[in-house]
């Protein structure tokens, strides 16, 4: 057993535009290897990573403290601490926190560990492609990157 207490870990900051949050990896700093957990601090205004689902990995969130939204394929479902969701690895897991509130929101995200997953982000018309190591992985991956979902190219070249 490994243990750790989230005053110890440092906060990473993630700050592009809209997208402003804080980050401690909890299961990071245990070398946890098939089950993330993050706790997250998401400021009043802001919001996580863009609309998303993963084909591989099932995701829950925990709402520790705060009031927000959801953003859901449904549309925008309210957040409040105690609230447990369970995210899918499918279409149906597509997500977005918000935090449309005036205080911080702040909740643990949970995900399974799997490789290769592919994420898909349908409002930005991307999809990222991790094989060696999951998204929030800490080992090498050996293939990683993010493409436009309408690149098409053929399977024989010319």
């Amino acid at each position: 057993m490994e243990k750790t207490n989230q005053s110890d870990i440092g906060w990473k900051t993630y700050d592009p535009d809209e997208t402003t949050f804080r980050r401690k990896e909890l299961s990071s700093a245990v070398d946890a290897s098939e089950l993330g957990c993050s706790l997250y601090e998401l400021p009043p205004g802001m919001r996580s990573w863009p609309y998303h689902y993963h084909t591989a990995n099932e995701e829950a969130l925990y709402v520790l403290a705060g009031e927000g939204k959801l953003k859901t394929d449904d549309g925008l479902e309210g957040l409040a601490a105690g609230d447990y969701v369970s995210l899918p690895a499918n279409e149906r897991g597509g997500h977005r926190v918000v935090n449309d509130s005036e205080e911080p929101l702040r909740y643990l995200a949970m995900s399974t560990m799997n490789e290769p997953d592919v994420t898909v982000y349908p409002e930005i018309d991307k999809f990222g492609v991790f094989v060696g190591s999951p998204p929030g992985g800490r080992g090498e991956r050996t293939l990683e990157g993010y493409y436009h979902i309408d690149d098409e190219t053929e399977y024989w070249e010319e």
